[in-house]
């Protein structure tokens, strides 16, 4: 975790790294694991629990062990640079990194043996997501890549994952942790399903179209609570309040809708917006430090916003590793680099 003052740009970026130094440097020459005939990842170094903490069930990576920390994350090619790193960032920064149970997420059904190769130690569990059960309630959006089945994927979790988890914590892919992931497993939800930092000074109304704000039927959803944005890469979620509620069916519902009154613009957020805002447990906002990646179509560099720091997101359009391989990056992507297994076959 790190923390960021009243500063812009280079500036900050410099001061930040020199926080994170050990970071930087801890990162040995690894050996490459060969992925594709295009590209190869890095073998993970090790990383063990520290002596505090509980030992997981037998020692094995069985998924209902209540000691285990649940994250899941998608897989797929185009966005996989970005998960690998994100993987790699839980793991260097958690005091318990064994205690991890990764969920991941697929539309292919390759990956499992590049995930093994370059952490050979992990726990994790691949699930496979048909975009079939989506690809016709899909719409389209601002930007193609919102428009992809697998973004849908964590509408369903609760589905998807064993129902001996309880909890889960949903990350995309195009983010990296810098603080102990406990820390954000630990937050308290009190009677809500899930929670995320939410931005209430954030204009609101910009997510729905004027049809959707025109229309009783359809802005009366929010009647009787106080909706505020709240960004759906980084969630904590109560799958067990999720599936008594049976939220994904709302959802659906929303996405249905959509599919002939055109009532949102932006993918697949909207309809979380419309199902949960107002009805989040707000968590600090160092744990989603959002929209690194510029806007959804120039993708313009940004700063941090000032306080501490437990988790970057390049959200929006510019994604870190195409920024560094293009030599033109920003100057937070070289707060990517440092979790970046990635490198070209010989």
């Amino acid at each position: 975790m790190f923390c960021v003052t009243k500063f812009s740009g280079f500036i900050a970026v410099a001061m930040v790294i020199i926080v994170l130094s050990p970071s930087l440097q801890s990162f040995p020459p690894a050996e490459a694991i060969r992925s594709s005939n295009t590209f190869s990842f890095r073998k993970s170094p090790v990383f063990l629990n520290a002596n505090e903490c509980t030992t997981t069930l037998l020692g094995q990576s069985r998924v209902c062990d209540p000691s285990l920390v649940h994250v899941a994350i998608t897989l797929d090619i185009e966005y996989l640079r970005g998960s690998i790193a994100a993987v790699h960032s839980i793991l260097h920064h958690s005091r318990c990194p064994e205690s991890v149970f990764f969920h991941f997420l697929v539309s292919e059904t390759n990956l499992q043996t590049l995930v093994r190769s370059t952490f050979p130690q992990l726990k994790f569990k691949v699930y496979y997501f048909d975009p079939e059960k989506v690809r016709n309630i899909i719409s389209t959006s601002v930007r193609q890549a919102l428009e992809q089945p697998l973004n849908y994927a964590r509408n369903y979790l609760a589905d998807l994952l064993e129902p001996c988890v309880r909890r889960v914590i949903y990350l995309d892919s195009d983010v990296v942790v810098v603080d102990d992931i406990t820390n954000l497993w630990s937050t308290s939800l009190g009677t809500k399903t899930i929670g995320a930092p939410e931005y209430c000074h954030a204009n609101f109304t910009k997510y729905f179209t004027t049809s959707f704000w025109s229309e009783p039927r359809f802005n009366g959803a929010f009647n009787g609570r106080k909706p505020c944005y709240f960004n759906t890469g980084v969630m904590v979620i109560d799958l067990m309040k999720w599936r008594r509620a049976g939220y994904t069916k709302r959802i659906e519902k929303w996405m249905d809708i959509q599919k002939t009154n055109r009532i949102y613009e932006l993918g697949s957020l909207p309809p979380f917006l419309l199902v949960f805002a107002g009805h989040v447990a707000p968590i600090e906002h160092r744990w989603n430090q959002h929209g690194l990646g510029g806007d959804n179509v120039k993708g313009s560099c940004r700063d941090l916003h000032p306080g501490p720091v437990s988790l970057l997101h390049w959200s929006g359009s510019g994604k870190p590793w195409l920024r560094l391989d293009s030599k033109k990056p920003c100057p937070l992507d070289s707060l990517w680099a440092p979790y970046d297994l990635y490198g070209f076959s010989k």
